[in-house]
């Protein structure tokens, strides 16, 4: 456990004494709790025995003060624990957001994003409870039984004698009950999948109610949900006999207590003396059994601190192992484009090997071939998105782990066929792409991409929040305001994975006019879908099988028997048919 809080702890080096202030705090609370407990004997054997009503009144008054005074130190320390356990998930927030920018997309390809979140912020959100929550718990379980010991055996030994009892077959059933942590962690990892796999159906919710699909054809999640309730039920039974066993039996010593109590006391006092020794025996046994019920729940919620804390971990091991590679060079010679024996897979299965190519800058070149020829792989690695297995990627002459990653990002630039836009306005969407350029400058962006006519359908033209009050665009329109951000950042090296693939015809003879101008002196790498769109570049590149088979124009490539014109000839065929 010690282990636990010095790996959170680090995250708040500077909050760390705190933590100590709180629980040397909450321990001064549970001594002036436990005064007050004391001092209730005195209240009862003054009023009873003694019948001092002076005295009473004198001891009820200590007993408020140490019990509110306790009360509020108490208060206190669980505002400065919640405030280093706020602080600790914030951080924790922070370290798995800074390891997503950096991990490399191998790593997004292995954890879908539901299972990200579930892992980042869930756990982070565990890890809260057990320094806002466990911190407090785990001093009074210490200093609270110490305390109610030593004052059951200063009043009368005999309710000593059977709180040590209870406390040892509490500890005892409570053993039982820690273990079943295989059953536990099953239980807990079952709920993870299924909460991930519930994240994922329900982003595919439009899809589904189009389809008119039930839960029960996405195997992954009906797979998860059946786990989850296989594993809660054994979980459940499990813990059932062992928590079944502790309530009876500490509850049978609680009615036990009493004839031991009279058995071994003098018949004589049986009206004054033995009734308060009852009394009393049965309080401070309630205490002792909310401090059982609290260690019961204690071993379950630190097993879930540590797993969260382990799951983090691991997650930011996985980011750290794959982590994208950055040097501190700011500058390129140059925007050419080559790969030297480049070898990469995204799994043990290599997507190509060896590799090699070279595009000069200034040009235009195009990716062809079949679906899973390599075309996008090449896109991606050009970006330094994945860390490759063998060989190098140079740009500039230099390797691409030479450059910062503030120079790649400024100077290559994606436009993506499937646009991504965020719920704000259409001015800041397109400012991503440079968050340094003023409105002008966006605004000439959005107009190169023929956004005009969709800003003239909103009051608030440019400044229209998409997505609030009935603003949706459709898929063409999202991708122009896309192209609108790609023609703002203006950088040297352009991808494109078939940018106007989703515009409608009306706009495409614009926008294709506004790449020809955007793409004017930049290294540009079209990954072609539609052959149609590629017949102004400088240079086609046919892909198979994660290899270069032909290279050349496209006037040079369709003339003999090559592989280039058998695209092209089954291209035209799909187009000419009709139902």
């Amino acid at each position: 456990m010690f282990k636990v809080y010095g790996k959170l702890f680090s995250y708040i080096p500077k909050e760390k004494k705190y933590a100590y202030i709180a629980i040397v705090a909450i321990a001064v609370s549970a001594v002036l709790v436990s005064a007050g407990n004391y001092y209730i004997y005195r209240f009862l054997h003054s009023l009873v025995v003694e019948g001092d009503l002076s005295e009473t009144l004198h001891v009820a008054y200590i007993i408020v003060a140490c019990l509110v005074s306790g009360g509020i130190i108490y208060f206190l320390s669980l505002v400065l624990t919640h405030k280093i356990g706020f602080r600790i998930e914030t951080n924790l927030r922070k370290r798995g957001i800074d390891g997503l920018t950096d991990a490399s997309f191998k790593f997004f390809d292995k954890y879908p994003s539901g299972k990200v979140r579930k892992i980042i912020d869930d756990n982070a959100e565990q890890t809260h409870t057990i320094v806002a929550h466990l911190i407090p718990d785990l001093v009074n379980v210490v200093v609270t039984p110490i305390l109610t010991l030593a004052i059951a055996f200063y009043v009368d030994w005999k309710i000593g004698v059977g709180l040590v009892i209870a406390i040892a077959i509490g500890m005892f059933l409570i053993s039982l009950m820690d273990t079943n942590k295989e059953a536990m962690n099953q239980y807990m990892e079952a709920m993870d999948n299924m909460n991930a796999e519930t994240v994922e159906y329900i982003r595919g919710m439009q899809v589904i109610k189009i389809f008119g699909i039930s839960v029960f054809t996405f195997k992954s999640l009906h797979k998860a949900i059946v786990e989850y309730s296989r594993f809660a039920l054994k979980y459940s039974m499990k813990c059932r006999q062992a928590y079944v066993n502790f309530l009876v039996l500490f509850n049978g010593v609680m009615v036990l207590i009493v004839p031991f109590i009279i058995i071994f006391s003098d018949l004589k006092f049986l009206q004054s003396s033995l009734v308060i020794s009852i009394i009393y025996g049965m309080i401070l046994l309630g205490i002792i059994f909310t401090v059982m019920m609290r260690i019961m729940y204690l071993a379950m919620y630190q097993y879930m601190g540590n797993r969260a804390v382990d799951n983090i971990e691991k997650l930011y091991g996985e980011m750290q192992q794959d982590k994208l590679a950055f040097g501190d060079e700011d500058t390129f010679e140059n925007f050419d484009i080559e790969f030297d024996n480049v070898t990469f897979g995204y799994d043990k299965n290599n997507v190509i090997e060896k590799l090699s190519f070279k595009l000069s800058e200034s040009k235009i070149y195009a990716l062809v071939g079949s679906s899973g020829s390599g075309k996008s792989t090449i896109a991606k690695l050009v970006s330094g998105f994945y860390n490759i297995n063998g060989g190098s990627i140079k740009l500039g002459g230099k390797d691409i782990s030479a450059y910062s990653q503030k120079a790649i990002m400024k100077n290559i630039a994606f436009i993506f066929q499937d646009a991504k836009l965020f719920k704000t306005s259409i001015l800041e969407n397109v400012m991503i792409g440079d968050p340094a350029a003023d409105r002008e400058a966006a605004l000439k962006a959005l107009s190169l991409a023929g956004c005009d006519e969709i800003l003239d359908k909103f009051k608030d033209r440019e400044d229209t929040v998409i997505g609030s009050k009935g603003v949706f665009l459709s898929g063409g329109e999202q991708q122009r305001i896309a192209i609108a951000r790609g023609i703002l950042k203006n950088a040297n090296i352009i991808i494109m994975d078939e940018a106007c693939a989703a515009t409608d015809p009306e706009n495409e003879h614009e926008l294709q006019k506004a790449f020809a101008n955007l793409m004017k002196g930049k290294t540009v790498i079209m990954i072609a879908h539609r052959l149609s769109s590629i017949k102004g570049v400088d240079e086609v590149l046919v892909l198979d099988e994660g290899k270069i088979v032909e290279r050349g124009s496209h006037d040079e490539l369709m003339r003999g028997d090559t592989r280039y014109k058998t695209l092209q000839n089954m291209y035209q065929s799909a187009n000419e048919w009709r139902v």
